[in-house]
């Protein structure tokens, strides 16, 4: 590999109701116009002691390669929580994604994604897409993306559950990447993804980051992560929210 990233990041300060369920891919992009791979390993450890020791442990690993036609992408990100003497794993991740220069500003995306995630009650949710991603600017200081795809999801609720969803979605978004300064950067990424037949069932995602620069490979970095489900599964609620603090350190 001729670069690696490990990035350690140390929850400062957490609030948070249940997790995300739309995966923020632009987060997890390493922007790069020259061919290389590029690896990145994040992992959170945290302990809360009150009425009871929770332990809470996560892991992210993202594997990019690009070239000046294509890009390749996958992501693993899996989450473990330990009450007690009471182990389980409440959320997992798999994401692959491929893209392919149409002209310049013009890319074609597919991608395929499974997940679970025991806190909103999702046993499997497998999804299937394709569409095209439109780069909106291209200046160094802020970058701007659209993308536009058509989506098959297949979703299974709880082992309590013999319910199966099987639809069509679109999936809209919107992402920037701001440089106002050297040391200071921000990044957000709007996703809305309505079923196609009956609009009023639909999901919107919103995760904003600000990231200031301490020193040349330190990075102090705050994220707020928005979820509304118009839908969910029964006895989840409709809103999800986190907001987390930490450091970041990267080295090549």
């Amino acid at each position: 590999m001729k670069h690696f990233i490990l990035i350690v990041f140390f929850s400062i300060l957490g609030y948070h109701i249940n997790y995300a369920q739309i995966v923020n891919v632009e987060s997890l992009r390493r922007v790069s116009d020259t061919s290389k791979w590029s690896v990145a390993t994040n992992l959170d450890v945290g302990l809360i002691k009150n009425t009871k020791s929770i332990f809470k442990i996560s892991n992210k690993i993202r594997l990019q390669y690009n070239t000046d036609k294509n890009l390749y992408l996958f992501v693993n990100d899996v989450k473990l929580d330990k009450i007690e003497d009471n182990s389980f794993v409440n959320k997992g991740i798999q994401h692959i994604r491929y893209n392919r220069k149409i002209v310049n500003r013009l890319k074609v995306e597919v991608f395929a994604q499974s997940q679970y995630d025991a806190i909103s009650d999702i046993k499997f949710r497998g999804l299937l897409g394709i569409g095209p991603r439109f780069k909106l600017s291209k200046s160094d200081n802020y970058r701007l993306y659209l993308g536009t795809l058509f989506m098959f999801e297949h979703e299974e609720a709880s082992e309590n559950s013999i319910e199966v969803l099987r639809d069509f979605r679109g999936s809209t978004y919107f992402s920037c990447s701001l440089y106002p300064l050297e040391n200071i950067s921000l990044v957000s990424t709007t996703y809305y993804q309505p079923l196609l037949k009956q609009f009023s069932d639909f999901r919107i995602s919103n995760e904003t980051s600000i990231g200031i620069k301490i020193l040349k490979n330190l990075l102090f970095k705050t994220t707020f992560t928005y979820n509304f489900d118009a839908n969910p599964i029964i006895g989840i609620p409709k809103t999800q929210y986190e907001l987390t603090n930490g450091i970041v350190y990267t080295f090549d």
